[in-house]
C-alpha cells in the first residue's frame, strides 16, 4: 500500500483580488506587511538602545517612499531593455504594482533619506542603523512572498520535493495573464522556489544578527554592516539559481550577481573596520535630541 504525499509547493491561484473597485495585490500586501512589522520592531529595538522610538517614525516616513523610489529606479536601470528596448513600453517603468523593486536601490536611497532625517534631528546615525538592521532583512524576507503571489523570479525546473508549481493564469476573456489572472489548474512547470530560499536565508540572518547583538552588545554600525554582508552572501548564490530574464555583464553574469559580490566585499571591509565597536551609552544614542523633550522621554 502506498500513500501519495503532496510533494510540491503550490502557487496561489491568483495574485490579485478585487474588493469592489479596489484591487488587492498580493505583491503590495506582502511589502506592506514587511514594512509595518519592521517599523514596529525597530521602535522597540531603538528604545532598548536608549533612543526615542518616535524618531523611528520620522525616519520611516522619509525612508520608506525613498526606498520604493530607489528600488524602482535600480530595477528600471538594470532591466532597461524591458522598458526602453525594442517592443518595450516606457510607461510600464512607473507600474510598480506589476513587480520590480531592486533591493540595492531601495536600501541606498532609503538609508540616505533616513540619514538626512537623523542629521536634521541631531541624532547619531550608527545606533539607528544597528537597531533597524535585523528588521530590514526580516521585511525583505516577508516581501519575497510578493514574488510567490506573482509567480515570478523563480529558478529552473526541479524534481525536488519542495519544487514550486507554476500555474497557467488567464483573465475573464481567457487570455494569458500571469499576474492578474486566475489559475486554470494547469501546471506549466515545477521550479526552484528562489523566493522561499531567500525568505529562509533572510530569517536566518535576522536571527543571527539579533543573537550577535545581544551576546556581544554590538554598536557603531557593526550590526548594519553584518546585515549587508550576510544578505549579499546569500543573494549571490540565489542569483545563480534564478532563471528570469536579467541584464547580463562581463560575458554572461547576471548584474545582481556582480552587485552582490561587490557589495559583499565592501561590507566585509566595514565589518573588519568596525569589529571592535560596542553598543553606545543611552545618552550618546540620543545625541543632540537628548536635550529638552526628547531627553525627558529617554530618561
Amino acid at each position: 500500500m502506498t500513500v501519495d504525499l503532496l510533494a510540491n509547493i503550490p502557487s496561489p491561484p491568483q495574485g490579485v483580488w478585487q474588493l469592489g473597485p479596489i484591487p488587492l495585490r498580493g505583491y503590495a500586501l506582502s511589502i506592506l506587511a514587511g514594512i509595518v512589522i519592521a517599523v514596529l520592531w525597530a521602535k522597540r529595538r531603538y528604545a532598548d538602545r536608549g533612543g526615542n522610538p518616535e524618531i523611528v517614525l520620522d525616519v520611516a516616513i522619509a525612508a520608506i517612499p525613498a526606498g520604493i523610489i530607489g528600488g524602482r529606479i535600480y530595477h528600471v536601470l538594470t532591466d532597461w531593455p524591458k522598458y526602453f528596448g525594442e517592443g518595450g513600453n516606457p510607461w510600464q517603468a512607473f507600474n510598480i504594482a506589476a513587480g520590480g523593486l531592486g533591493i540595492w536601490g531601495a536600501v541606498a536611497l532609503g538609508t540616505l533619506a533616513g540619514w538626512l532625517v537623523l542629521k536634521w534631528r541631531r541624532v547619531p546615525v550608527a545606533p539607528m542603523l544597528d537597531a533597524v538592521a535585523p528588521t530590514i532583512i526580516l521585511a525583505q524576507g516577508i516581501g519575497r512572498l510578493g514574488n510567490w503571489f506573482n509567480q515570478e523570479l523563480h529558478g529552473g525546473p526541479t524534481d525536488l520535493p519542495w519544487g514550486l508549481e507554476i500555474y497557467r493564469r488567464v483573465d475573464e476573456a481567457g487570455n494569458l495573464a500571469p499576474v492578474t489572472g486566475v489559475s486554470t489548474g494547469e501546471v506549466l512547470a515545477v521550479v526552484h522556489p528562489t523566493f522561499l530560499y531567500e525568505l529562509v536565508w533572510n530569517v536566518a540572518i535576522c536571527v543571527l544578527l539579533v543573537w550577535l547583538d545581544r551576546r556581544f552588545r554590538l554598536g557603531g554600525g557593526l550590526v548594519f554592516a553584518l546585515y549587508v554582508a550576510g544578505y549579499t552572501l546569500g543573494r549571490f548564490f540565489i542569483e545563480l539559481i534564478r532563471t528570469d530574464a536579467a541584464t547580463e555583464v562581463f560575458g554572461g553574469l547576471r548584474i545582481n550577481t556582480v552587485t552582490s559580490a561587490v557589495v559583499f566585499l565592501v561590507a566585509c571591509g566595514f565589518v573588519f573596520m568596525l569589529r571592535h565597536k560596542r553598543r553606545e551609552a543611552p545618552e550618546a544614542v540620543r545625541g543632540g535630541a537628548g536635550r529638552g523633550a526628547d531627553a525627558a522621554v529617554g530618561d
